[in-house]
């Protein structure tokens, strides 16, 4: 995995700022830690997100398509030179009903690339409860790099 340095970390945040929109805008997330092992990632609580009258049940698809961002971000900050990707495949598993009013933490990490395919797993739980996860989830992506790519490359993967 290629270091992650303040830079590419800027340009990561920059870009992910940038492209966000509606829903995953809406989610408030705080990206909380990048390292060679991954990414963490905070959303706070938002009533709007429960699906009961005491607003304390999470929505599923919530917890899904922050997985599928989460998972993307992994994948910026593990693999040079991509310019988009799309996702192939995603599987969560639900492991416990989503009852809380904390915030959501998400692990994330990319766990093996190919020159097109990436693979990600990870975890979702509630603040302060890491032993108690939410929900657990695989994903791959397809890849597209070069000439469009975030971080400055102008050719397959060569930086400009």
């Amino acid at each position: 995995m290629p270091e992650v340095t303040k830079q590419k970390m800027e340009r990561i945040a920059q870009m992910w700022n940038a492209r966000g929109s509606g829903l995953i805008t809406h989610m408030a997330l705080d990206i909380e830690e990048v390292s060679s092992a991954g990414v963490r990632v905070r959303m706070p609580f938002n009533p709007d997100f429960c699906v009961d009258k005491d607003q304390t049940l999470l929505h599923g698809g919530i917890l899904t398509a922050l997985l599928d961002s989460v998972f993307g971000l992994a994948n910026f900050v593990a693999i040079d030179g991509v310019s988009t990707m799309a996702t192939l495949d995603l599987r969560v598993d639900y492991l416990r009903p989503a009852y809380s009013r904390a915030d959501v933490i998400v692990r994330a990490h990319c766990f093996r690339q190919t020159r097109h395919i990436a693979f990600d797993a990870g975890s979702i739980w509630f603040d302060g409860h890491e032993d108690a996860e939410i929900a657990r989830g695989t994903a791959s992506f397809a890849l597209t790099r070069g000439e469009t790519g975030l971080f400055g490359a102008t050719t397959e993967g060569k930086a400009s």
